[in-house]
């Protein structure tokens, strides 16, 4: 048994079970019980805690990377030693690593490619600018969520162990992924992660890696004095512009690459937003200056050249096998495994004929990625272990009749008394379990990843972040697109975009100067212009009474259509009052006076004459002429200024 599993470190964090193992460190799933979280805890190997200057580094720059804070990088929590154990406590993710995930899905298309590459290039963006290089950027380091999210992870290990590296067969695993100046020992800074990231990208468009070999030393030379095919060579759907971009990330010469990671997010963007965008360079113009001799276009190994894993007498998708006299060393691998079976069952035979039952340790194989009757025939399995079939699952990794788990799972250790047979049970896969995309246009966006999700489709996928565009057709909110197209055949953990209306695009109004116009023409442009005519107020004006002279909005402002305009209009000349007084006739008792004002009666009354005089006031503004009549006689007329 492991011997951390249970122990609690600084009293904190109970390790709960092992869940990897890397060249440096283990690590360990644990619960944080001071914050009751599960997190993951990466211990440094034993045979490294020795050398004090590694610890102080490995302390020093975990302690570094611990200070960054990124949606695309593995977050870490803490950096402690405990006696003799130095370990990192980081976020546990619930995914798997972008190696696993090509493993299965095999080449991505490049919409995904696409999708990921962007997060992994901002996470690196954001390591670059707090002065932290990775160095080891490979599908093996970046995680692939749930939601489709990535994350970049082993920053502090990958520096330590970069810097002490050698090409030897332990950094085969890597240096598929190195650039040329790791390659060469120099000094590397960001645009090393962008070479590396570059190899990645590469990987995810094609399938397959740029530079392979039998050895580290061959591949590394590949990425000094080659290269790599161009993407569209190996798969013609691969958009122009995005070759360029990889190829790019990709360039040798350290000067004509990426300065800086956030210049290819640049890219990566204009891209995604036209992939018709002009990146202003070529191939041609990517490639080394004056070379000694031609360039030479590494094609990728062929299917005749390459053991394929599914046919592989190893376990699926764990390493791939070396040609050349790969045939010779399994023959003779399997006369010694032969050899070393018939010892065991001689010497079993012999202490049986000598004592009682006779029990043995047995390590148990790993079955997974093997048919029933393929794993049956190992030497490890035959006259040892029985497998026994305890069911059928749905699986995305493994192909229909191949071992998908097992239990007791594989390296642990059983006992065999007397020869008894070991049952191992193990889980069949069925195949992929796959869903058909629905049509989705037209469909309110939230009703849209309802209908997304594992509940209602069947199968678990990923819905990217939406894109928003302007629509005359379709409401604000509502689908007008989706990536994949509706009946396009889904598998587990594809990315699906949608596209999401922003409405009809509004075209602003520039509003007009509607001073000096009367407001009956001001409320008929208003009309033709779409904007709304508000409050109207008159106000004491020079102006004929009607006209303009005020608008709250002002003239050539540009405003939304439906804007609502508010006006002051004159109420016209000053109306004011005048008394005037009249003599009235002393011949007569009454009388009946009848006044009128330009023209218009406004007075028509019998009084007494022995009032002696009869005040009546007008209304009016500048001059008018006023006539008097007594009993329909003009006695007098006048002209009478308004003050």
């Amino acid at each position: 048994m492991d011997q951390y599993i249970g122990q609690m470190l600084d009293n904190r964090y109970e390790i709960l079970e092992r869940i990897g193992t890397g060249g440096m460190a283990v690590v360990y799933k644990a619960k944080c019980h001071r914050l009751n979280r599960l997190v993951a805890v990466k211990i440094l190997k034993s045979d490294l805690t020795g050398d004090a200057d590694f610890r102080r580094r490995f302390h020093d720059e975990s302690q570094a990377v611990a200070m960054l804070s990124h949606p695309n990088i593995v977050s870490v929590y803490d950096v402690s030693r405990g006696g003799d154990v130095e370990y990192i406590v980081m976020e546990l993710i619930d995914g798997i690593t972008l190696k696993q995930y090509m493993e299965r899905r095999g080449q991505l298309n490049w919409r995904e490619s696409l999708h990921f590459m962007i997060q992994i290039m901002k996470g690196l963006s954001h390591a670059h600018s707090r002065g932290i290089v990775h160095r080891d950027i490979k599908p093996q380091n970046i995680m692939v969520l749930r939601d489709g999210s990535v994350k970049v992870t082993d920053f502090g290990i990958a520096c330590l162990e970069n810097s002490a590296q050698t090409l030897t067969q332990e950094a085969l695993g890597s240096v598929h992924y190195i650039s040329p100046e790791q390659a060469r020992g120099d000094r590397t800074d960001a645009r090393s992660d962008i070479y590396s990231a570059g190899v990645v990208f590469y990987e995810m468009l094609t399938g397959r890696l740029p530079f392979e070999g039998d050895s580290a030393v061959s591949v590394a030379i590949q990425h000094l004095s080659s290269i790599p095919l161009p993407p569209r060579e190996i798969n013609p759907d691969i958009p122009e512009q995005l070759e360029l971009i990889c190829m790019r990330a990709m360039a040798p010469d350290i000067q004509k690459r990426y300065p800086t990671a956030d210049a290819m997010v640049a890219d990566l963007d204009a891209f995604r937003k036209n992939p018709e965008v002009d990146l202003e360079y070529n191939l041609r113009d990517l490639q080394p200056e004056e070379p000694d001799e031609p360039t030479r276009y590494i094609r990728p190994v062929t299917d005749a050249a390459r053991r394929q894993e599914r046919h592989s007498p190893a376990p699926i998708r764990q390493e791939q096998h070396k040609r050349g006299d790969g045939k010779r060393i399994g023959i003779i691998v399997g006369a010694f495994a032969a050899a070393l079976v018939l010892i065991v069952l001689l010497f079993r035979f012999i202490l049986n004929s000598f004592s009682g039952p006779v029990t043995v340790d047995y390590t148990v194989p790993a079955l997974l990625g093997y048919t029933v009757e393929q794993a049956s025939e190992l030497e490890s399995v035959k006259d040892i272990f029985e497998i026994q079939v305890k069911g059928y699952k749905n699986s995305s990794e493994y192909e229909a009749g191949e071992i998908i788990s097992q239990d007791p799972t594989a390296e642990s250790i059983k006992k065999s008394t007397d020869g008894e047979l070991i049952p191992i049970s193990v889980y069949v896969s069925e195949g992929e379990n796959t869903a058909v995309m629905p049509d989705l246009v037209n469909n309110e966006y939230r009703a849209a990843t309802i209908k997304l999700q594992k509940s209602n489709l069947g199968i678990e996928v990923s819905v990217a972040e939406p894109i928003e565009e302007f629509s005359d057709i379709y409401a604000p909110g509502y689908v007008i697109s989706t990536d994949p197209v509706k009946d396009t055949v889904l598998h587990e953990g594809d990315v699906i975009t949608l596209t999401i209306s922003k409405g009809a695009e509004v075209q602003p109004v520039t509003v007009p100067s509607f001073l000096n116009s009367h407001i009956d023409k001001a409320k008929e442009l208003l009309d033709q212009l779409g904007l709304k005519c508000g409050r109207v107020d008159e106000v004491e004006s020079d102006l004929p009474k009607g006209y303009v002279v005020y608008q709250d909005v002002e003239a050539l402002s540009s405003v939304d259509p439906g804007t609502t305009i508010n006006f002051e209009i004159s109420r016209g000349e000053t109306v004011t009052s005048q008394q005037i007084s009249i003599n009235l006739p002393q011949d007569r008792d009454t009388v009946t006076i009848v006044i009128e004002q330009d023209g218009q009666e406004v007075c028509n009354k019998v009084v007494s004459c022995s009032m002696g005089t009869y005040t009546y006031e007008l209304q009016g503004s500048g001059t008018s002429t006023v006539d008097i009549y007594f009993d329909g006689v003009l006695s007098d007329s006048r002209e009478i200024t308004f003050n």
